[in-house]
């Protein structure tokens, strides 16, 4: 029972690790001439990124044109520039980040008539899934099972640390929940306080209108 018991543990194990280490977006999207399109990732502080992208050639046999390239600009949610291109083929971007929050990838295609598409490839990695981890074989000259435990070691680092920014969001959106409900008790208050003031006003104006007409 208690070998069964072990092995249902560790094949909890990698299955969680085989689900949570997977951090990577790849994706593939069409842009039309003058359209811009936004890809955001929320980020915590400290958090490693990666990126690349590319403009899928149309025609393999010939370089790819001019208006088929795009520009790309990644930002903070604060509206800080972590990455600028200008009218490219492929690109890539790596970063450290230093603020919490979405981060936007916007890819913006030139205008042209008529009106073309291009596809792009775009590949996001963040966390443990943008760490290098063939650098670090060859660099500490580590074998298979070493790598593996390494990057279950900092794949379990990275859920702590999720859960933490995890907690202190929940905490802020808390805090944001009471002051909005304050607020709202205030505002019901003052709406009551509103309607019994124009309802005393009503009374007293029908009462002195029915005076002057000697009615009451």
């Amino acid at each position: 029972m208690i070998q069964i018991e072990t092995q249902k543990k560790l094949l909890i194990l990698v299955i969680t690790y085989g689900l949570l280490s997977c951090t990577t977006e790849s994706i593939r999207f069409e842009l039309k001439s003058s359209h811009t399109k936004c890809i955001a990732e929320e980020l915590k502080v400290n958090s490693m990124t990666v990126g690349k992208y590319s403009v899928v050639n149309p025609n393999e046999d010939i370089p790819l044109p001019d208006f088929h390239k795009v520009s790309v600009r990644v930002t903070s949610s604060n509206g800080n520039i972590y990455h600028h291109g200008d009218k490219v083929p492929s690109g890539k971007f790596a970063f450290m980040t230093v603020e919490a929050g979405d981060y936007m990838a916007c890819f913006s295609a030139p205008d042209h008539q008529p009106s073309i598409t291009s596809t792009i490839d775009f590949e996001w990695k963040t966390g443990v899934a943008a760490k290098d981890w063939s650098s670090v074989a060859k660099k500490g000259q580590v074998d298979l099972m070493e790598l593996e435990l390494k990057k279950m070691y900092d794949t379990v680092i990275s859920i702590q640390e999720e859960m933490f920014y995890l907690r202190e969001r929940e905490e802020e959106m808390q805090v944001l929940n009471k002051t909005t409900n304050n607020r709202m008790a205030w505002l019901s208050f003052l709406s009551l306080i509103v309607c019994l003031s124009v309802a005393g006003l009503q009374v007293w104006h029908l009462k002195t209108f029915f005076e002057k007409k000697k009615l009451i």
